[in-house]
């Protein structure tokens, strides 16, 4: 299909900053560079219909971590790494909320919960709380992390839960809508169903090839994070997370956020439903990928979890299924780097793109300066 004159007019030329990919950081980076220089135009490419990648299909956990995450990180982290981790994903939580206001998200805190199958792990965890709590006491002014008796009748797990009184969450769908909103209020045009292809870069431009035609921009800034890989040669590698949520359920009392198996497992309630999704320890090399679906292996052990840990004796009917690509490394911090002349990236979120994603795309904004 050939664009119009006008459409090439409007669109795809005089472009100032060209970001690709719609996701929190993306978004988040154009109302930063908006702040920046108001008189720009900004252009975001958008593969597919909707935000692809994680960010419209995560669990809406506003987290930074839960305990036996944290005591795993400094087992190939140095305290400094972990602690900085930890308060950059506060600060970005704290970002998010101030930008779009907690009504607007559904910002609750009602805590996060950790389930333990394993006593070693649960062993492990108790003893090295107040460690963790030490370590963290800089950044929350109080201990973050106790242990609490199981209120929630959960099966086949230790009787006592570690308990961490900072944790929230958010409804994704509405945090997406106001941010997409915030967008297009500053002038920010979007393109869906819009692949980049590849680009070149001279002295003056950057050429960009998408799949609607060719794009002529001053600077270009990458924020595919899972899918970076496609154009940009960095330490990431997509990891998809599979997830269920159940048809609504009568009285159902679990509030909060849930963690299970070292953060491999998440559950919470969200419209009396039960969303679970994880798994992908299950099958590293199958799960690391850029496509979406879901595997028999990893949807049983889910209803699994969900029959015998979760709700036992319940009947509980499945409503809806799909999964969410994110973006992982050899090391959990962020990836926010100019990469030549004209062209940067903020990816490599770590599955925690709730929490940092509005910082990655300040920083990001930051570096175009």
């Amino acid at each position: 299909m050939k664009l119009s004159y006008w459409e090439i007019k409007s669109w795809l030329s005089n472009v100032d900053f060209t970001i690709v990919g719609s996701g929190i950081v993306g978004l988040s980076t154009a109302l930063f560079l908006k702040e920046k220089h108001p008189k720009s135009t900004i252009l975001i490419l958008e593969k597919g219909r909707l935000p692809q990648g994680a960010s419209t299909k995560n669990a809406g956990f506003a987290c930074f971590g839960s305990l036996s995450e944290i005591i795993d990180d400094l087992k190939i982290h140095t305290e400094l790494e972990v602690f900085e981790l930890v308060q950059k994903r506060w600060q970005g939580l704290a970002l998010l909320r101030k930008t779009l206001g907690d009504n607007a998200i559904d910002f609750c805190q009602l805590g996060g919960y950790e389930l333990f199958y394993n006593s070693a792990v649960f062993a492990e965890c108790f003893n090295k709380k107040d460690t963790i709590n030490k370590l963290l006491m800089p950044i929350f002014k109080k201990e973050v992390f106790s242990f609490v008796e199981d209120k929630f009748c959960f099966s086949k797990v230790q009787n006592q839960l570690a308990f961490n009184q900072f944790e929230g969450q958010i409804d994704t769908g509405k945090m997406m809508s106001v941010l997409l909103q915030k967008v297009q209020e500053k002038g920010v045009k979007i393109l869906n169903n819009c692949t980049v292809e590849n680009y070149s870069e001279t002295i003056n431009e950057i050429k960009i090839k998408t799949t609607i035609g060719a794009i002529s921009s001053k600077k270009l800034l990458i924020a595919t994070n899972g899918f970076v890989s496609q154009l940009l040669k960095v330490d990431v590698k997509p990891a998809r997370a599979q997830v269920l949520i159940t048809k609504p359920i009568k009285n159902l009392a679990i509030k909060g956020t849930f963690h299970l198996d070292k953060g491999y497992f998440y559950f919470r309630n969200i419209d009396d439903r039960i969303l679970l999704g994880g798994g992908r320890n299950l099958d590293f090399d199958t799960e690391q990928t850029v496509e979406f679906g879901q595997t028999e292996l990893i949807q049983k052990v889910l209803e699994r979890i969900l029959s015998m840990v979760i709700l036992p004796n319940h009947t509980i009917e499945i409503d809806y299924r799909w999964s969410g690509i994110m973006g992982v490394g050899n090391k959990k911090k962020a990836i926010v780097k100019q990469i030549s002349n004209r062209v940067f990236c903020g990816v490599r979120l770590g599955g925690m793109g709730i929490a940092i994603g509005f910082l990655v795309g300040k920083e990001l904004a930051s570096l175009t300066d």
